[in-house]
């Protein structure tokens, strides 16, 4: 089987894999079997990245993919914190993603992005119930939404990849606001991973398949070929 029809088969058990997981929640699993469920999705967009990277850039995208996804097994296995850190370090590595391919913005979008930061924070600091937690809820969100920021100032198809990164933001904001303003219950829950999971597999689809169609155009005509996924 090629490189290609490998990255393919990924990313086709990633979208079964992200979509079923809620079946999960209605059964009395062991812990090993829910975390591996839940850092599939995101575990195999990872692997689909890694088996398009041709490029630095292809390789920041494959460590944004798996931080996610150590992010998500994290919080089942060590809590809410330990799985943040992985999530804020996914982050970091996706704002050195989206830097690296920053497309020229006029003054208003510019503004726009830098307007939307202290926005989010300023929400994501007044949704916990526990305000105690509040500060460190506000630190991780500027690490989000720089990233999100980021993905609008990128030359990546924002469609996709911006779309993406604010449906990142919203599923974490649920979450912030899950127990307090929002009921602990099952269609909080849908929301906040459909919302994360979608906003994964947009980015990962939309950055992976922008770095392909610019490393295809430095090959000679005659080399090239469709990208299958």
């Amino acid at each position: 089987m090629s490189q290609a029809s490998l990255a393919r088969w990924a990313l086709i058990v990633s979208v079964i894999a992200g979509v079923s997981y809620v079946a999960s929640w209605s059964l009395k699993l062991p812990m090993p079997a829910e975390v591996a469920w839940k850092g599939a999705g995101v575990g195999l967009l990872a692997i689909y990245a890694g088996l398009k990277a041709r490029s630095t850039d292809g390789w920041l995208l494959t460590a944004v993919m798996a931080l996610g996804a150590l992010g998500d097994m994290l919080l089942v296995t060590s809590g809410l914190v330990v799985g943040a850190l992985a999530f804020l370090a996914g982050h970091l590595a996706a704002i050195a993603l989206y830097a690296r391919n920053r497309r020229k913005a006029p003054t208003p979008a510019l503004l726009a992005a830098a307007a939307f930061i202290p926005v989010v924070v300023g929400i994501a600091f007044h949704l916990p119930a526990d305000r105690a937690g509040a500060p460190g809820v506000a630190l991780y969100a500027t690490g989000l939404a720089a990233m999100a920021a980021s993905a609008w100032l990128s030359r990546f198809p924002r469609e996709q990849v911006a779309l993406g990164a604010l449906m990142f933001v919203v599923s974490d904001l649920l979450i912030f606001a899950r127990g307090g303003l929002l009921p602990d219950n099952f269609a909080t829950g849908l929301a906040v991973w459909g919302l994360y999971y979608l906003g994964q597999l947009l980015i990962c689809v939309g950055v992976s398949r922008a770095l392909t169609a610019v490393s295809d155009s430095d090959l000679p005509g005659e080399c090239r070929g469709p990208d299958p996924a």
